[in-house]
């Protein structure tokens, strides 16, 4: 089962500091398969969503070619996801299917706010490890989108005619289904950086402060984190947390500094990851916010960047700390609270000293921390 608020609830723990107090199987509809579907993933064609729709049906109407579908039906047998890229550029591959693979390679990174240098991004895999079995060569899969929405019941999936079929997203098909997605966690990489490019042009992520002589600096380091459970459809896949870090920097200034945690992909499990989250150095108080979420597919990293800071641009130092949860929580757009880059938790006023199991505030979720010296060679 996949992280509960996760994985396109491509995306992504987002943490804001926490208070040391504080702390504490359906087989396929048969004759009303071809009648409207209610789609899981948006019908605009400039979304991401839309963009993979479209990719989808083209994927499906390709698989009514004997050859090139037992190609992908090895790929797709052989790998957890596919590049789609690199698959529909080999010369046995439609030539109009891999211009249009390209094409919405180029668009979706667009569309998520991501440089013209970020090259593919589509990915294919099977939707279930269930249906391997079922994947013969002599059968035509389904091709679907993974949703952007959580809750969603149902999820569109197309035949090799073009036709979309609604199936349910509570219970895993037995008909092997194909599910476009994209590379969340090259997503998360790219975007990111660009969102400590916008922080830093904005003032809100200045230069790191380097040790002085042999000293090091202090972190708050997480040494395990779980995440509860949310039940997503088996469409989706692993889930793409990150974290933002907020306190005031050593200018007085708001500082913003992004982490990747790409190890948290199921709910229910405690990770070990031994990661810094917090470098003591780059903060004039000792307290710092933390707020987790998840890049759902849709995000815009360039929209998400020009939120926070105009948010956070406006609250200077008044001597004394200032939590900064509610102004990250209150930038983001409503519609991130559900089904785009999901807010995940948050914790208010992690200090230097703090030490054992934090709860998020928001009840999703826990980490346990401790002070880490960081020893300067």
């Amino acid at each position: 089962m996949q992280l509960t608020v996760t994985r396109r609830t491509a995306v992504a723990v987002a943490l804001s500091a926490v208070s040391a107090l504080a702390l504490q199987g359906l087989a396929l509809p048969s004759a009303h398969a071809s009648t409207p579907a209610a789609s899981s993933a948006p019908s605009d064609s400039a979304t991401v969503g839309g963009i993979e729709a479209a990719t989808a049906r083209a994927v499906a109407r390709s698989l009514g070619n004997a050859d090139w579908r037992a190609q992908i039906r090895t790929a797709a047998l052989g790998s957890r996801q596919v590049d789609l890229a690199t698959l529909t550029a080999r010369a046995s591959a439609p030539t109009a299917l891999n211009s249009a693979v390209s094409t919405a390679d180029r668009r979706i990174a667009t569309a998520k706010g991501l440089p013209a240098t970020t090259g593919s991004l589509l990915r294919l895999r099977l939707g279930a490890d269930s249906m391997r079995g079922a994947l013969t060569t002599k059968v035509k899969p389904l091709v679907a989108v993974a949703a952007n929405d959580d809750s969603a019941t149902a999820v569109t999936a197309y035949d090799s005619a073009g036709r979309a079929h609604t199936l349910s997203a509570g219970q895993t098909p037995k008909q092997p289904v194909y599910v476009i997605d994209i590379d969340v966690s090259k997503a998360v990489s790219l975007g990111l950086a660009q969102v400590n490019k916008a922080f830093e042009k904005a003032g809100l992520r200045a230069p790191m402060k380097a040790a002085a002589g042999n000293a090091g600096y202090w972190t708050t380091k997480v040494d395990s984190v779980y995440l509860n459970d949310d039940e997503e459809p088996w469409v989706l896949g692993d889930a793409e947390i990150y974290s933002i870090v907020s306190g005031f920097g050593l200018d007085g200034n708001v500082r913003v500094d992004t982490v990747t945690m790409p190890y948290l992909d199921d709910d229910h499990t405690t990770y070990y990851p031994n990661q810094i989250l917090v470098n003591w150095s780059n903060y004039k108080y000792n307290e710092a916010d933390v707020v987790m979420m998840e890049d759902d597919g849709d995000t815009n990293y360039a929209t998400l960047a020009k939120a926070l800071a105009d948010a956070l641009l406006t609250i200077t130092d008044q001597g004394t700390y200032i939590p900064l949860v509610d102004a990250i929580l209150a930038a983001l757009p409503t519609s991130w609270y559900t089904n785009d880059a999901d807010y995940v938790d948050s914790w208010y006023t992690l200090a230097q000293s703090s030490s054992g199991r934090v709860n998020g505030a928001r009840g999703n979720g826990w980490m346990t921390v401790s002070p880490y010296f960081v020893q300067q060679f």
